[in-house]
């Protein structure tokens, strides 16, 4: 795929998008079903103009080209931030140069495009975003156009000045004498009036509501700018740039800040604070950044100067975060970040400026805005909002329409100003934002594991990362439709113990789910128990035991996981099979080991009743098993599920023997059983599952008072996932990180390092 920007010429795009809409009811592949159409009369004010919601992109890959931007518009854009431009156009920007795997990271600046080219893909997105407002009814009452666009420019006010950028301003602030611009909106007229145009689409009955649609399309494209600078631009010449734009330029001005202005000790706490300190920062970025001192008196001077030209002035919080480039990705020594790790430190600049200014000066934001923030950030006053960083996720521009729903029903939609004291409470709240927290999205990459197919090269990255492979998004759609007996029998296609699994399953498949992108990962675990609890009875009902086949006869040994997945399979397709197991019960490890606390027998007996009923026999206290014995009574074939019950002693010296392996102790705890002379405090070394389960089982136990686990490696490297961790948290299971031990004496005392 070339890294080259490739215009679509005005009738192409035409043609394009018409053609898509008689194949499959889409546009630029977003399909009919996510277009946004506002379902209230709300009407936003952002800066003067109107607009139906007060969302849309950040100047960046969503509004570089036409079709970009109509993606964007068609899911819920209405602030529509385009493209950085600047002298230096035409650029050729190395590649990659974008990694969105969690927080974001960038080297990209500003477009790509040629000024020229520029004007015309901003001015056919122009034209088309009202051809499209008219002929899929996405408008609102009593606004000429629900959307509105803003240039974003820079770098310094030498380059601004020259021939070639005055002439784009000169054409985005009125195309009307344009011979393109006229060209398009005739070439616009002939095809409405062509019949040949719609037919086939459906949308013939549109006809009547486009025509003069031209006449209604003003050659004024903008009345705001976004004004983007270097780091390490002087307060003078941001300041200078900003009074060019607002008294010779006379435009609505919105000056863009960085993060910087809160300091590197204020910056790096919160990033720590978070979880991010893989993001290593320069100190030195943030002293040749502008200060707050300088800000807060270059924003009061540009505030009294804008109202006395009759103009309007605010802030675009905030630019990305300038990084040290430590992740072997792009390209270059520095890197900047985005996404949610930016949203409490772009909360915390609001803050520190609408306290300043008592609210009056408006905020234009970009930082973090997700379906968890957007309301939050909308119910404060602060408007518009504008994002990039979560569009470049799984989902793409579809996640904005989810987003824009959700602002229909959020508060501040009528606040005039900003409400300082609710900035301030949202920025105490976004320093423990558990969605912009580094354990939120975890470590885990969504990706395929396998080879993918040459053909049809989609495969869910839940079923990749599941043991067995099941058929996830199948049959979480079937339960969404309230079939459950169908969605059990299609989960028993592949899992034979789906009551075990739908409660204690080490979910993989939600470590992996995409929709971690989104609002969370889906609760697959639960949904396949949902399945089990609901559609059990219906599913008994309908099956009828299996028909016998000849075949080997089939020893299985040991009634743990494995042995009970291989009796199912094999009584199910008629084998005769026997299961051999030590224990009084089945279910091995998940009985016996696993706390009671953390799945009922119930659960373990409904897996079991089902292999049963399937024509499994099972023979228990089986102390003295061999595969010779096995023989000669007559099994053909014998399958070894005995698991792995052995623990290594771990090499810690003093000579205390009360040194217990987790499995052991956790067989002795289910059957009531706890060590003698126990003491107030137990210690478990290693922090995967089971040493979770052990620390939350030993405060259980009578007379502890505390329980600890020592882990050697850091947080990040717990194998444990997320949710056997908080679990611990809850319970008041206490953690020592980096930390091995070296010593335990026979006192009591453990040393370690």
């Amino acid at each position: 795929m070339s890294d080259k920007m490739r215009m679509i010429p005005f009738g192409g795009l035409l043609e394009r998008m018409m053609d898509e809409w008689r194949h499959s009811r889409s546009l630029f592949d977003i399909p009919e079903g996510d277009f946004y159409r506002k379902s209230d009369n709300r009407i936003y004010d952002v800066f003067g103009q109107k607009i139906a919601v007060p969302l849309g992109p950040a100047a960046g890959p969503q509004t570089q080209v036409t079709q970009n931007i109509i993606s964007s518009f068609l899911t819920g854009s209405r602030f529509i931030e385009l493209k950085t431009v600047q002298k230096l156009d035409a650029l050729e920007i190395p590649k990659p140069c974008i990694d969105m795997r969690d927080e974001g990271f960038n080297t990209e600046w500003s477009t790509e495009l040629t000024l020229g080219q520029a004007w015309e893909e901003y001015s056919k997105a122009w034209i088309l975003l009202h051809f499209l407002e008219r002929l899929f009814d996405l408008g609102v009452p009593g606004l000429d156009r629900s959307f509105v666009f803003n240039i974003s420019v820079g770098y310094d006010l030498a380059g601004i000045k020259t021939d070639k950028m005055q002439r784009y301003l000169r054409r985005m602030k009125d195309s009307g004498n344009e011979e393109r611009f006229q060209g398009w909106l005739k070439e616009l007229d002939n095809r409405i009036a062509d019949p040949a145009f719609l037919k086939g689409t459906g949308l013939e009955n549109r006809l009547d509501s486009l025509k003069g649609l031209s006449a209604d399309i003003p050659g004024t494209i903008v009345h705001n700018v976004s004004i983007s600078t270097m780091h390490g631009c002087p307060p003078t010449e941001i300041e200078s740039i900003c009074r060019y734009m607002i008294d010779e330029q006379g435009l609505d001005t919105f000056v863009k800040l960085n993060p910087t202005l809160l300091g590197y000790e204020k910056v790096r706490g919160i990033l720590d604070d978070l979880g991010f300190t893989n993001v290593e920062l320069n100190p030195d970025s943030f002293s040749h950044d502008l200060q707050w001192e300088d800000a807060r008196s270059m924003l009061g001077r540009l505030e009294s100067f804008a109202a006395e030209k009759g103009r309007r002035f605010g802030v675009k919080l905030t630019n990305t975060l300038a990084s040290i480039n430590n992740r072997e990705v792009l390209p270059g020594d520095e890197m900047y970040m985005s996404g949610r790790s930016l949203y409490p430190i772009t909360v915390t600049v609001a803050s520190l400026i609408s306290t300043e200014f008592d609210g009056h000066i408006p905020i234009s934001y970009s930082g973090g805005v997700t379906i968890h923030t957007a309301a939050g950030l909308l119910a404060t006053g602060i408007r518009p909002l504008t994002l990039c960083s979560d569009m470049l996720k799984p989902g793409g521009y579809r996640k904005q329409k989810q987003i824009a729903e959700a602002l229909e029903t959020a508060p501040g939609w009528d606040l005039p100003t900003i409400n300082a004291s609710a900035v301030n409470a949202l920025a105490d709240r976004a320093a423990t934002e558990k969605s912009a927290m580094k354990a939120f999205r975890g470590t885990n990459e969504v990706k395929h594991f396998g080879n993918l197919p040459l053909t049809n090269c989609y495969v869910a990255p839940c079923v990749s990362a599941c043991a067995i492979e099941q058929h996830i998004p199948e049959y979480i759609r079937l339960v969404g439709e309230k079939r459950y007996a169908d969605a059990l029998a299609l989960i028993y296609e592949r899992n034979a113990l789906p009551s075990i699994t739908g409660t204690i399953c080490d979910h993989q498949c939600q470590i992996h789910c995409t929709r971690q992108d989104y609002e969370g990962p889906v609760n697959i675990r639960e949904i396949k128990l949902m399945a089990v609890e609901k559609g059990m009875d219906e599913w008994r009902k309908r099956w009828s035991a299996p028909q016998k086949r000849p075949g080997p006869k089939v020893a299985v040994v040991g009634a743990g996981p494995a042995g009970l997945s291989a009796a199912f399979f094999l009584a199910r397709a008629g084998f005769p099979v026997t299961v051999f197991e030590r224990e009084e019960n089945a279910g091995g490890v998940v009985r016996y080991v696993v706390p009671h606390f953390r799945i009922s027998r119930e659960a373990i007996d409904s897996d079991i009743d089902v292999i049963k009923a399937m024509g499994a026999e099972f023979r228990f206290n089986q102390k003295e098993i061999t595969v010779a014995g096995l023989k000669a009574e007559g099994f053909d074939k014998v399958i070894l599920g005995i698991g792995t019950w052995n623990s290594p002693r771990l090499p810690v010296e003093g000579g205390n023997s009360n040194i217990i392996p987790a499995a052991k102790f956790l067989y002795d705890f289910n059957r009531g059983i706890y060590p003698e002379n126990i003491g107030e405090t137990v210690v478990t070394v290693g922090a995967g599952d089971t040493s979770m389960d052990a620390a939350r089982s030993a405060l259980r136990i009578p007379g502890v008072k505390e329980s600890w686990i020592l882990y050697r490696r850091s947080f990040e490297q717990m194998p444990a996932s997320q949710e056997e961790y908080e679990e611990a948290l809850e319970d008041g299971v206490k953690f020592a990180w980096l930390r091995n031990p070296e010593r335990f004496d026979a006192d009591g005392t453990l040393t370690a390092r």
